[in-house]
């Protein structure tokens, strides 16, 4: 297991040249936007609850590892630390500081103006949620056992645990909704990304890990074997 953590964290320090070039050619904006977002989890930092994500809410728990003060909120500045966290390099958590809260924090956030800060509110994620899905998270974020089991009863043809290349496509072409082109593309990013970052040496996305995705427990692993490893 270990070294198939190291292998996962490997992949994903990876950046790609088009993070490469975000990162060098965005260091004005960038500095602003952590900076603001850094100032706004300060000041929430003066409030004692801690957010819990609940237990059953696998999209929450998802979700709450990049809430690094857990206080309910993601701002960019987190989003940040918790790439750098499980090892990703400087481009590429930069680049998904920007991505993820610029494009999750207004749905997230029903019925409050814009803010600079980008928050992204944990309890609230699965109000992001897109169409042509696995549909494993449900409308509340829960996690469906059923709808992940199906991913494999119906599209791991090859092996039992396991989807290969094409098996991946045949299941993104399966959930695919009619006239849905943004969640057919938002779908296949995710899935593409999560191929690219954890197939194993046979080209293979394991169950395991797919369903340690769903659940976030994937990226404390991670993070354990990155802290372990400084030590």
């Amino acid at each position: 297991m270990n070294s198939q953590i190291c292998k996962y964290k490997r992949c994903l320090c990876l950046p790609s040249l088009f993070t490469i070039f975000i990162y060098l050619f965005s260091q004005p904006v960038l500095f602003s936007f952590l900076s603001l977002s850094s100032l706004a989890m300060a000041s929430s930092n003066s409030n004692e609850v801690k957010f819990v994500p609940e237990e059953e809410n696998f999209l929450q728990r998802h979700v709450a590892f990049f809430d690094r003060n857990k206080d309910g909120i993601v701002y960019p500045s987190e989003t940040f630390q918790g790439f750098r966290a499980i090892g990703c390099g400087y481009a590429l958590s930069t680049f998904g500081s920007m991505f993820i809260n610029m494009g999750l924090s207004r749905q997230t956030r029903p019925g409050k103006g814009f803010s600079l800060s980008f928050p992204i509110e944990v309890k609230n994620i699965h109000l992001a949620k897109h169409g042509s899905d696995s549909g494993v998270y449900d409308k509340d974020g829960r996690f469906v056992a059923s709808k992940f089991e199906e991913i494999f009863t119906k599209h791991a043809h090859t092996h039992s645990d396991a989807l290969t290349k094409e098996e991946l496509k045949e299941l993104l072409n399966a959930n695919k909704e009619p006239n849905d082109r943004k969640g057919g593309i938002l779908a296949y990013a995710e899935w593409k990304v999560l191929y690219d970052l954890c197939k194993d040496k046979n080209g293979l996305l394991q169950k395991e890990t797919v369903r340690a995705v769903y659940d976030g427990s994937l990226f404390e692993k991670l993070e354990k074997q990155r802290a372990s490893n400084k030590s």
